[in-house]
Parts: C-alpha cells; structure tokens; sequence
C-alpha cells in the first residue's frame, strides 16, 4: 500500500492532501477488515472501522465535487469500487 500511496502524492513529503489520506484510510481499512475476519466479537475494532470507512467516503465525496481527475485517478489506482 506504502507504493500506491507514494503514486498518488503531489510531492515527496506529501502526507496531508486528500488523495494520500484516502490511500492511508484504505490501507487501515483493509488491515481491520482482515482483523475482525478473525476476531468476529471485537467490537472495538469493528467501530474503528466503520470510522474509518465514512471518513473515507467524505473525502471521496469531496474529491468528486471539486476535483473530478483526481478522484478518478484515485479510485481507479487503488481498486476502489465505485
């Protein structure tokens, strides 16, 4: 996920833009997703999760509205699917 992530940053130091953000969230959101799989009864996580899954979905929902390449760029290089 860290080569995707440095794919979609603008510059080397990138951490904080849009884009980076929804790459880190959906390297988080993979890794919890895997981890409730075999911990079905922590609920903790599963919150995590959902937090983490509708930040996600405000950044996309920015992007689409303000700037359409990169969000197409960003849900084509990391295989989301919408």
């Amino acid at each position: 996920m860290e080569k995707k992530m440095k794919e979609i940053a603008r510059h080397d130091k990138d951490t904080g833009s849009s884009e980076v953000q929804i790459s880190q969230l959906t390297s988080k959101i993979e890794n919890l997703s895997n981890h409730i799989k075999k911990y079905k009864k922590d609920k903790h996580s599963s919150v995590g999760l959902i937090k983490a899954v509708n930040k996600r979905k405000k950044l996309l929902d920015y992007l689409k509205k303000n700037k359409m390449e990169m969000y197409k760029e960003v849900i084509s290089k990391l295989n989301l699917r919408k």
